[in-house]
């Protein structure tokens, strides 16, 4: 099977974080012995940069057909058009069905679309299926359980320059990003005289040492369509806070060290108080948890929807 990923969120030198969960996706894809993937990526922007993208897509592809265009973001749907293709696929991620600009441009293009695919069950719930004629699914994009995995604490930190006995909590997000809240987390932090230490455009490679440095990771976003930063902790086995957003109340129902709870400064300080109390905090029973959500099963399910079509 022949596929084509259309997206404008692929990691570059100067932008090596941009869609890194696109990029583990398509590595966990080529995996896979029976598909022959390539990648057509190419700069965000404005309304320009769609119309470029068409034409640079049907000039370098004209010759090529696939059997599957699979865009990610709902805007990136409309340059996909440009290449052949058995079946159109889009996978929604969130800003595309929630701004309102970017969602009337997303809606209009679905109707062309013969599977239709987003992140969450609470982000499909915002998808008016009056504008779907295609087939619908859940595809998460996953965490890499390869590069997310158990570091001791003080390899981690000292790979990373950390104090080898700090205090530390991580927020793994952008604080750019309003949605994701760093001003609760940054509030957090000074109550509990801890360190808060941010990502924004870390290296991807650099991100497991991160989460493997922290005493717990904090994900009090006000929404998320997914949120595989709760994985990406889970992963590695380290505590991790989160409002029940997203994946949250799945992922941690029932996992002792963690809290998914609505952000509540009081609840979050106490629940941090164990993994801040000691030289060397305890760590979690998180990975099973996190490996049914990995890059090579969430794979094998877009594998099973592409065969769908």
């Amino acid at each position: 099977m022949r596929a084509l990923i259309v997206t404008n969120m692929y990691p570059t030198p100067e932008r090596p974080a941009l869609g890194s969960f696109v990029r583990d996706q398509v590595e966990a894809l080529r995996r896979i012995d029976e598909l022959q993937i390539d990648v057509f990526a190419f700069a965000p922007g404005g309304g320009r940069a769609y119309l470029d993208a068409a034409r640079d897509l049907g000039r370098d592809h004209r010759d090529q057909r696939y059997d599957v265009v699979h865009a990610h973001f709902g805007l990136t749907a409309w340059p996909a058009l440009a290449a052949r293709a058995a079946a159109h696929a889009v996978t929604l991620h969130g800003t595309d069905l929630v701004h309102p600009r970017s969602r009337a441009i997303t809606l209009a293009a679905l109707p062309f679309q013969a599977l239709v695919a987003t992140v969450s069950e609470p982000l499909a719930a915002q998808l008016p299926r009056r504008v779907v004629r295609g087939q619908t699914a859940i595809l998460p994009t996953g965490v890499d359980t390869r590069r997310f995995k158990p570091t001791p604490r003080a390899e981690a930190r000292a790979a990373v320059n950390l104090e080898p006995t700090g205090r530390y909590l991580l927020f793994p997000a952008d604080p750019k990003r309003p949605e994701k809240r760093h001003d609760r987390a940054l509030a957090l932090a000074a109550d509990t005289q801890a360190e808060l230490l941010t990502l924004g455009s870390t290296a991807p490679e650099q991100v497991p040492l991160y989460v493997n440095a922290a005493n717990a990771v904090l994900v009090p976003s006000e929404r998320e369509s997914f949120g595989l930063a709760v994985l990406e902790a889970l992963a590695c086995d380290v505590p991790v806070l989160a409002t029940p957003v997203g994946i949250a109340p799945t992922a941690l129902e029932h996992v002792p060290g963690t809290l998914c709870a609505p952000f509540d400064a009081p609840t979050w300080r106490a629940a941090l108080k164990p993994h801040l109390g000691s030289a060397d905090p305890p760590r979690i029973d998180g990975r099973a948890r996190a490996e049914p959500y990995s890059t090579d099963r969430m794979a094998a399910r877009v594998l099973a929807a592409w065969r769908s079509l």
